[in-house]
């Protein structure tokens, strides 16, 4: 697969998905220090190619912690795919999964806030990836649910989740009419199939879903899109996590390095985007790190910055 690790960050990504990531407005609130919590995204910024996170970075993140700075995850993963990592870093609070959609206490991996593709969003969704024959993956349960017909994209969507589970037909699973909902739907095609159906959702379902579209390989047979309820971004997560823990956002830092952080890095007290970001990325942020995911230090780098030694 040519998709890079962490199937919420393609190398590529259209004008369609910077503008869907960016999600439901929050007010900034730029800050000058300081700082009480720190929020990171994994892959890409904690997390290399490989999936592994740099030794300088994780030690940092113990030293802040240790200092009484709450330290918190901002991901695309679910929450099956975040745990190894706060476990690593010894987060024992909430972490924010599916690009803000689903929030997960570590301890007792209690839900405290989820928002779910349901109702007659989920139906109108279904029958537009029916209608253009797309491979379809249900997250949900933190799990993913798949079909044969996707049974050749499993190591590409098992970067959000190891968590697979086969059924016999997605179209016909009962999570398209489960209260609670989808966390997410992953669809792959050719593009302008994927583009027809962005299109549908964008038409018909602007207020209940947000998407989407990227390619996955270098050429027009495999593109995909991610559609998530309207709601949730990692900015939405970022403002609940200050709620959270009774700060304003102007004392939050984030660090991030893909489209999908636009949202938290645009109101952030503070924000750091990776060495290797795209400029919209960098754009956004307040600060830019000279280190990347090749070296490794980059989030230890914005924690010298904005919270000192």
């Amino acid at each position: 697969m040519a998709a890079r690790r962490g199937g919420d960050r393609p190398k590529k990504a259209s004008a369609a998905a910077s503008a869907s990531f960016v999600g439901p407005d929050v007010e900034p609130q730029r800050g000058d220090g300081p700082y009480k919590l720190l929020a990171i995204d994994l892959d890409g910024t904690l997390l290399d190619h490989s999936g592994e996170p740099k030794d300088e970075d994780v030690t940092a993140i113990k030293k802040l912690k240790a200092r009484g700075i709450k330290v918190t995850i901002l991901t695309g993963r679910l929450f099956s795919g975040t745990r190894p990592s706060a476990e690593i870093l010894g987060i024992d609070g909430p972490v924010g999964c599916a690009d803000g959609s689903h929030v997960v206490h570590m301890k007792g991996e209690k839900t405290l806030l989820h928002h779910g593709i349901r109702g007659r969003a989920a139906d109108r969704l279904r029958a537009s990836l029916d209608r253009n024959d797309l491979v379809a993956f249900l997250f949900a349960d933190d799990a993913i649910v798949h079909d044969e017909r996707g049974a050749d994209y499993l190591p590409y969507v098992r970067t959000w989740s190891t968590d697979l589970r086969y059924v016999h037909r997605v179209s016909e699973h009962p999570l398209w009419d489960s209260k609670e909902g989808m966390t997410a739907v992953v669809a792959l095609g050719r593009e302008a199939n994927i583009g027809r159906a962005v299109a549908d959702i964008q038409r018909d379902e602007t207020e209940a879903m947000q998407v989407a579209m990227f390619p996955f390989r270098r050429d027009n047979e495999h593109w995909g899109m991610v559609a998530r309820a309207a709601g949730g971004t990692k900015g939405t997560a970022l403002a609940w996590m200050a709620a959270h823990h009774g700060i304003s956002l102007s004392e939050t830092v984030c660090v991030g390095d893909w489209l999908n952080d636009l949202p938290m890095l645009s109101v952030a007290g503070r924000s750091f985007a990776m060495g290797q970001s795209p400029p919209e990325v960098k754009k956004a942020a307040t600060d830019v790190l000279e280190r990347g995911i090749e070296t490794g230090g980059g989030i230890a780098e914005a924690i010298e910055k904005a919270f000192g030694k």
